[in-house]
């Protein structure tokens, strides 16, 4: 796949987006273990759980021909810093491989609301609709995250059902997470 610089009205920044390969495996780790840490209440994944993992134990979210079992991982790069990721996942299984999975979409605090997220979204979803059996994508969200809901609205996605107390945090609290689809072939 070749690197996509989004025009400079969506990012001040000069962006590369490209599928992660098991070379960003320790890059990639490095970003997840941030943002869990700082972001308890948006990933289902937590960071005690994740910390202490090798950046190899990963690879399953690397696309088929890098060695794992993800349609993709989209990294977003600035230069040789990653600094936004999303992951695709389809399952095989005849009755629901026309639906995929968006998950663990991150951008490094410092590049929040410069444009990185609007690119891997907008990227990943042109990756997908390139796919023919594919039809419908669906992801997650905390409730109370309106920046991601707005961008994912932006895109078409719609809201089909709400799960309260889908996480509890360490110190007791529940977050309820939206769930979103988008039809791809439309």
């Amino acid at each position: 796949m070749s690197a996509l610089t989004p025009p400079r009205d969506a990012s001040p920044v000069s962006l590369t987006l490209r599928l992660l390969t098991e070379s960003d495996l320790t890059a990639y780790k490095s970003l997840r273990d941030a943002m869990l840490s700082a972001h308890e209440a948006a990933f289902t994944s937590d960071a005690a759980s994740e910390l202490p993992r090798e950046a190899s134990s990963y690879r399953h979210r690397l696309h088929p021909q890098a060695g794992g079992r993800a349609l993709f991982t989209l990294g977003a790069w600035i230069g040789d810093e990653l600094v936004g990721v999303l992951t695709c996942e389809h399952e095989g299984r005849l009755k629901v491989r026309h639906v995929a999975h968006l998950v663990g979409m991150m951008v490094a605090d410092a590049h929040q609301g410069r444009g990185v997220g609007r690119a891997l979204m907008g990227h990943a979803l042109t990756l997908l609709r390139r796919e023919p059996l594919l039809e419908i994508v669906t992801l997650s969200v905390s409730a109370g995250n309106a920046p991601a809901m707005a961008l994912y609205r932006s895109f078409g996605f719609t809201r089909y059902g709400h799960l309260p107390r889908a996480l509890r945090l360490s110190d007791g609290r529940y977050v309820a997470k939206d769930l979103m689809s988008l039809e791809l072939q439309r």
